[in-house]
């Protein structure tokens, strides 16, 4: 509330509002209440209200992202936004509209999934932006409509295509690597192997294997685990001795995807990636029935047990095969 009283040197007017206090004073009392209903708005208003979506981005850029592992790409997605989003606009005018308008004009260029994934980056913006900073006092994102999650993949490499791409990879088994491209071709008999993903058997260095297991300090999850081996597995490992003294598969994760995507397309194949092979290990050991469904989740570094389902993708043969 303000307080306007006359003093020798005008009207004074002092304001306390959610515990903050201000005062000046004016020759009329006119000009004392004119500035108190305004000092009073400014008082009231979302300590964001001078901060920009501009702002809010560089700054979630500048402190937040680049705490993840996946830095590299919010960056990316981040001055994405930049270019399509309103962002000389205040925070606290951002509203549902412009968000929503955003998300249709997306969805008319990438697929829903994509599409999904900014949709939740964004939002983490602006909730950062909401409960640590203190710029606003809702999030415009959390209220439009998500378009649907598109269904998970269940593309299995088959065992035709698998020999194609050892052959495209120049693959000559129980010989150790000759080049990079060799080294890639036992670098996906792992991946069968294990289910490891393509970057954790990238990053992979020899001071982490373990012989019967491998340590993976650095996981999508953020969560190290331990990946046991099988003697197949071993074998694999073995053969790369010598080829690189620090990286077990001496290559990197760009590398591997740009010649892996070049062999399978000089094969004549498709529909497949190296991820894929991670779908194909866990369908391997889960037809197998040799572990129970909490070893199967160890074992791939699952906490929730529904991403056994997602990964699990036997055919309707094999489930009919087992009914007799």
């Amino acid at each position: 509330m303000a307080s306007i009283q006359k003093t020798p040197k005008g009207y004074r007017v002092q304001i306390a509002i959610k515990g903050e206090r201000d005062s000046q004073t004016f020759a009329t009392k006119r000009e004392a209440q004119q500035w108190a209903a305004l000092r009073e708005v400014d008082i009231r208003a979302p300590k964001g209200s001078t901060k920009t979506l501009a702002d809010t981005l560089r700054r979630y850029a500048d402190e937040v992202a680049t705490t993840h592992k996946g830095w590299r790409h919010e960056h990316l997605r981040i001055s994405a936004f930049e270019r399509v989003l309103p962002i000389k606009l205040p925070l606290v005018s951002i509203t549902p509209e412009h968000i929503a308008q955003w998300r249709d004009d997306r969805l008319r260029l990438v697929s829903p999934g994509a599409v999904l994934r900014d949709i939740s980056l964004l939002s983490a913006v602006f909730e950062m932006a909401r409960r640590e900073w203190r710029w606003i006092e809702s999030n415009p994102v959390k209220i439009i409509r998500k378009p649907p999650a598109p269904e998970h993949r269940a593309r299995l490499i088959t065992w035709h295509e698998i020999k194609v791409m050892l052959r495209a990879l120049e693959h000559h088994p129980n010989q150790p690597p000759k080049s990079i491209t060799q080294a890639l071709a036992l670098c996906f008999l792992a991946a069968l192997r294990t289910g490891m993903r393509g970057g954790e058997l990238a990053g992979l260095t020899w001071d982490k294997y373990h012989g019967h297991y491998a340590r993976l300090d650095t996981t999508k999850t953020g969560v190290g685990r331990d990946v046991p081996l099988s003697t197949k597995a071993r074998r694999i490992f073995e053969q790369m001795r010598g080829f690189d003294r620090v990286l077990v598969f001496g290559l990197s994760s760009q590398t591997r995807d740009t010649l892996f995507r070049r062999a399978r397309d000089r094969a004549g194949l498709s529909g497949f990636t190296f991820h894929d092979s991670r779908h194909c290990a866990a369908t391997w050991l889960g037809r197998s029935g040799r572990v129970e469904l909490l070893e199967f989740c160890k074992i791939f570094g699952w906490t929730d047990t529904k991403h056994a389902l997602v990964y699990f993708n036997p055919t309707v043969s094999d489930l009919a095969a087992k009914l007799g």
